[in-house]
């Protein structure tokens, strides 16, 4: 248990978006602030949360198709189920929190949004112990000329957030559900609603997933990874042994080992 440190010495400051704002204007705040979810407001009030992956289903419906992606608002993709603490609580409450929220909403005592907190947050100051080992996921992979139609598809029937791709079971690339809503929005963008359904089966996960991917080996120390994600403000990486694809670590897991 760590007694000295509290809520407020982890926490960053609150990035949010309107909830009258448009999803376009949500998902470039996302990349440019390199966060996600960000906290929806209705004036002062925190509404819920919009997360990249509510984002990239939105734009990846056939029901909405028809409506261009600056049309949307981030009132249709808001969660309202969210978490919120104190300044001053125990850093120590932030723990089975966010092993269940991606984010959690700090309010002071008049209840009014100081901050937040992520897991990169709490990892810059709780680290878990253990080995690699105690901290991999499961990895999941798709090969890099497979449709994302059907990556996409993938993602929402089986809750997968992301997939390492290969290609002749060598690691070519990663691809996420910040991916998918970026290139869904760029295809609605340039394809009119009618020619959609046809065209969209050409877009390829190699077409969208990002290359080169960062690795660390499976001898590597959690310290250490966590570091690397921290500086390349990544939520993930995936781990190698000798190299082999073993597994991958996420914020999420490391949360879950604490």
């Amino acid at each position: 248990m760590t007694k000295d440190l509290f809520v407020k010495d982890v926490m960053t400051k609150p990035v949010t978006i309107a909830k009258s704002a448009k999803v376009t204007e949500a998902l470039d705040k996302m990349l440019s602030e390199g966060a996600d979810p960000l906290i929806a407001t209705n004036n002062t009030n925190v509404a819920g949360t919009v997360s990249r992956h509510a984002i990239a289903e939105k734009l990846g419906s056939r029901h909405d198709a028809v409506i261009a992606p600056a049309a949307i608002h981030v009132s249709s993709v808001v969660d309202e189920d969210f978490t919120s603490v104190y300044p001053d609580e125990n850093i120590n409450v932030l723990v089975p929190l966010l092993q269940h929220y991606k984010l959690v909403v700090v309010y002071d005592g008049d209840h009014r949004l100081v901050g937040q907190v992520g897991a990169i947050d709490l990892l810059r100051k709780l680290k878990p112990g253990g080995r690699i080992a105690d901290v991999l996921e499961r990895c999941v992979t798709i090969e890099a000329d497979e449709r994302v139609v059907h990556l996409r598809r993938r993602m929402l029937d089986d809750e997968i957030t992301r997939f390492i791709v290969t290609e002749n079971d060598r690691i070519t690339g990663i691809v996420t559900e910040t991916d998918v809503a970026v290139a869904m929005r760029k295809f609605r963008e340039a394809v009119s609603g009618k020619h959609q359904d046809h065209q969209i089966r050409n877009l390829l996960v190699k077409d969208i997933m990002k290359t080169p991917v960062l690795t660390v080996d499976y001898s590597a120390k959690i310290a250490d990874t966590i570091d690397i994600m921290q500086k390349k403000n990544i939520s993930s990486v995936p781990v190698t042994d000798k190299g082999k694809l073993v597994g991958m670590v996420t914020r999420q897991s490391l949360v879950k080992a604490l």
